[in-house]
């Protein structure tokens, strides 16, 4: 081959690298002028997005409860190291533009392939460099020809789409994405020429993804690509925000939905936003009603908002804060606000938002439930039972503070304690036994009762009443037990059925003492008549005399205990203190005998008199008697009781001294307490004392109690003088019938005023009837005798008579017993207007004045009674009867 032929073949070869290096020129030019155009329009896009992502989340940022106001600081700084990564991506572009226009310059020199390699590798390395950079954004970056046909996309499209990217560049972008309302073509069109001439648009797209289920939604930022200032294509930056519009979404629902009110207003009170809820709270018809208001409006009291708006501003967030609103129709609401304050970049407030709860009816419920529960307490506090509530474990769980009153403990250490710890052993069983029996079900109530030591050590008795205590689904939860105290009831009932007793006892002894009655008056009448004959010798005088005494002595016993067990009714009257306390010795001799009890009593006669009741003092004096007997019996087989009596700054003082067991120190205070005793059960009621006090303060006097070092108590009771100072002698107070002289029946009458006179006795006693006629008959009256009103009936209609003796109780033929007055009426009826004087004799007591003056008043002559006394009375009624006859003539 030729040297020709070898510079043609070398120029042949050499041609293509020159032509080669002017495509590559060319090509790197526009590369770099592209590249440059799409840098630009990256950073601005990243710069709007980063103002735009700073001016929207300035607010939300201010109000986290952290801070986050450096988070836009930190994007622009993120920013300017991109924008340094660009500078130095654009520095290598132009190390190679530099390159390729040295090669190009050089082309008498043909560039060699090391130079080739090293131009084909910068560039390989930039394409590189710029696809990682696309592919490193999170949102979605496609390069569009104006046709809609995908020319470049990162990665995070493809990923998006799920197609690798070589099926995916060329394609049309309908082919991946379509507009979810199906105008996406119609929408292109109509937008394009705006698009065109505005080169820039953005705006937030709804479209449906090839692969990928349901609506998706994108932020996008489409700016045109020029060439030769010519719109050639589009870049669209899209940024997914489907999950914010999905909350977006939710969070319009919930504030729909919410059942708290939720608010945003400004600084100068005007409602910015409201939910439906809190519309619906205030009472409005609608929101916009609502927002035409202003807070101040709404708010009950506007010190309250200050103090609220304060609050707020101090602290982040402000929770459950109560407030009180007023709803349109005037009414209050109450709320649980939770409000925080919005602050923009400065930190100055720009508006308010926050949640109200209504707990309106709450606070209602709350005030029932206060105010039944303050009942229920107020109701516990004043009932006098104490109140136990106990679980399932028999613990307390509430204790009623009477508890401190009945057993002197605090409700602390009772509920410290279990159940029965303090009762009885005897009958800690049963109440153990009754807690068991409600707890199961068995028993729904039931009671019993236990003896409780209370905190001084003494036993009380306490009546408990056990019910269930159910929960709210209506099973046994506890027991609630009710205790009240009936250690002085039980006292009391001991003390009524002993009262009782008494009663039955004094009714048998009045019973009794009316039928001795009869006899003693036969026996001190037939005495009498026999003593007053001539002619018995001094043996039958000595006997008669000894009868008539015994039988006086029988009268006066018969008399006390008619009186102790028919008191009359109290009449106070001048009494000699003397008299009381011989009267009172004479109702307790037989036991003061019996016991060994010597009674040292000196009377002192000439004392003044005291005013007072005679049943009720002798009451107080047997008492005193009574109680030193039974506190002698207590230490010795025998003993001594001292009664004295003095006259001091005008009282009557009156001791009663024993040398018994005495009273010790501790139940000096308490002595004179109603129910309390110091003697063994069934040794006393403990209210004798107690009476006692009473009796003698209504009297005016005074009783106390003292303990004698030498052992032994002394009483002493004080009565006061009555004010005129009358001394009344022993016989003034004594019945006529206890008169300790003997009286003979000449020297009661005048016999010459009864002698001759009719007298008709009407008695079923033989022997009282036999009496009366004799000894009447012995002192020339003229008697007749019935034993029932048949027979006393027809000795009236046959005769007149001037005195009619009629006992009070008679005896019937068929049995049972009659009124003596109904016999006299019955008697009467048939007599004309001359009747005789009435006088009614009775076996039971009658007071000393119960006879009435007149004539034709009846009197009560008591049994039994002596012959003298019998035509004494005669004798009075007479002359009462002759001197209404002179006053009638007259």
């Amino acid at each position: 081959m030729s040297d020709t032929e070898n510079k043609n073949q070398g120029a042949s070869s050499a041609a293509p690298p020159v032509s080669s290096k002017a495509t590559v020129s060319s090509r790197l030019a526009e590369f770099e002028k592209r590249q440059k155009e799409l840098w630009r329009v990256t950073f601005l896009i990243l710069l709007v997005l980063a103002t735009v992502f700073a001016a929207t989340s300035w607010d939300t940022l201010r109000s986290l409860t952290h801070r986050y106001e450096a988070l836009p600081v930190g994007l622009v700084v993120l920013l300017i190291l991109f924008g340094a990564h660009v500078w130095k991506r654009a520095q290598e572009i132009s190390e190679l533009r530099g390159l390729v226009q040295g090669i190009e310059q050089r082309d008498a020199e043909p560039a060699t392939e090391k130079q080739f390699d090293q131009l084909l590798d910068r560039i390989t390395h930039s394409q590189q460099g710029y696809r990682d950079l696309i592919d490193s954004f999170d949102d979605v970056l496609i390069a569009l020809t104006l046709d809609g046909e995908i020319r470049a996309v990162n990665r995070s499209f493809a990923d998006l789409v799920a197609a690798p990217y070589q099926d995916i560049v060329g394609k049309p972008l309908s082919e991946f994405a379509q507009e979810a309302g199906g105008e996406g073509a119609d929408l292109v069109k109509r937008s394009m020429p705006k698009f065109l001439e505005r080169r820039t648009w953005s705006g937030v797209v709804n479209v449906r993804l090839k692969n990928q289920p349901g609506i998706f939604y994108f932020d996008c930022v489409a700016n045109a690509m020029l060439r030769d200032d010519k719109v050639h294509g589009l870049t669209v930056l899209a940024r997914d925000v489907s999950a914010l519009r999905r909350n977006e979404a939710r969070f319009t629902e919930l504030f729909e939905t919410l059942q708290e009110g939720i608010y945003i207003i400004n600084v100068d009170g005007d409602i910015l936003d409201a939910n439906p809820a809190l519309v619906r709270m205030l009472g409005y018809d609608s929101k916009e009603e609502l927002l035409a208001c202003r807070v101040p409006d709404i708010f009950h009291d506007r010190n309250e908002r200050m103090s609220l708006k304060n609050e707020v501003e101090r602290q982040p967030i402000l929770q459950g804060r109560e407030i009180t609103l007023t709803r349109k129709d005037g009414t209050s609401l109450i709320c649980l606000n939770t409000a925080a304050a919005v602050r923009d970049s400065v930190g100055t407030v720009i508006r308010y938002q926050g949640a109200l709860m209504d707990v309106t009816a709450s606070r209602v419920m709350e005030r029932r439930l206060h105010q039944q529960q303050e009942f229920a307490r107020r109701l516990i506090d004043s009932f006098p039972d104490l109140i136990f509530v106990l679980d399932n474990a028999a613990n307390y769980t509430f204790v009623s503070p009477r508890v401190v009153e009945v057993l002197g403990f605090e409700p602390e250490e009772i509920r410290e304690t279990e159940l029965g710890a303090r009762t009885h052993p005897e009958d800690r069983g049963a109440l153990r036994a009754m807690y068991d029996e409600i707890l199961a079900g068995r028993e729904t109530f039931a009671s019993v009762e236990a003896r409780v030591r209370n905190k001084k050590g003494e036993w009380r008795l306490l009546r408990f009443h056990f019910s269930p205590l159910f929960d709210e689904t209506d099973k046994i939860d506890g027991v609630i037990i009710s205790g009240r105290d009936v250690t002085d009831l039980k006292r009391l009932e001991e003390q009524l059925i002993q009262a009782e007793k008494l009663a039955a006892m004094g009714q048998m002894l009045a019973g009794v003492a009316h039928e001795l009655n009869n006899p003693l008056t036969a026996i001190l009448g037939v005495t009498e008549l026999l003593r007053e004959r001539p002619g018995a010798d001094e043996t039958t005088q000595r006997q008669l005399e000894l009868t008539h005494r015994q039988a006086r002595r029988a009268a006066r016993i018969v008399q006390n205990l008619l009186e102790f067990s028919r008191p009359a009714s109290p009449q106070k009257k001048p009494l000699d203190v003397n008299v009381l306390i011989e009267r009172t010795l004479q109702l307790q001799e037989h036991s003061l005998r019996r016991n060994q009890i010597e009674v040292h009593f000196q009377p002192q006669p000439g004392l003044p008199a005291v005013m007072g009741d005679s049943n009720q003092l002798i009451q107080v004096l047997l008492n005193l008697v009574t109680n030193a007997e039974q506190a002698i019996r207590e230490v010795r087989d025998a003993g001594h009781i001292h009664i004295r009596m003095a006259e001091r700054a005008g009282r009557i003082g009156v001791t009663v001294q024993d040398d018994g067991v005495g009273i010790r120190p501790e139940a000096m205070p308490r002595i004179f307490d109603p129910f309390y005793t110091t003697k063994r059960p069934g040794g006393g009621t403990g209210l004798g004392l107690s009476i006692c006090m009473s009796i003698i303060r209504e009297h005016g006097g005074s009783l106390d109690a003292k303990a004698l070092p030498t052992g032994g108590s002394i009483f002493t009771l004080d009565l006061p003088i009555v004010a005129d100072a009358v001394h009344v002698s022993p016989a003034a107070v004594a019945s006529p019938e206890l008169a300790a002289k003997p009286v003979s029946a000449s020297s009661e009458y005048s016999q010459k005023d009864v002698q001759g006179r009719a007298v008709l006795v009407i008695d079923d006693e033989e022997s009282i009837r036999m009496l009366l006629e004799e000894g009447l008959s012995s002192c020339g009256l003229r008697v007749d005798c019935a034993g029932d009103a048949e027979t006393a009936a027809a000795m009236l209609a046959a005769r007149s008579y001037d005195v009619l003796l009629c006992d009070l109780n008679l005896s019937q033929a068929g049995g049972g017993k009659v009124s003596g007055r109904d016999v006299v009426d019955q008697v009467l009826a048939g007599v004309g207007p001359e009747k005789p004087s009435i006088i009614f004799m009775t076996g039971d007591f009658v007071e000393a004045d119960a006879s009435a003056a007149g004539s034709n008043e009846s009197r009560i002559l008591q049994k039994p009674f002596r012959i003298s006394d019998v035509l004494t009375m005669v004798q009075e009624v007479w002359a009462a009867k002759r001197f209404e006859n002179v006053d009638a003539k007259n």
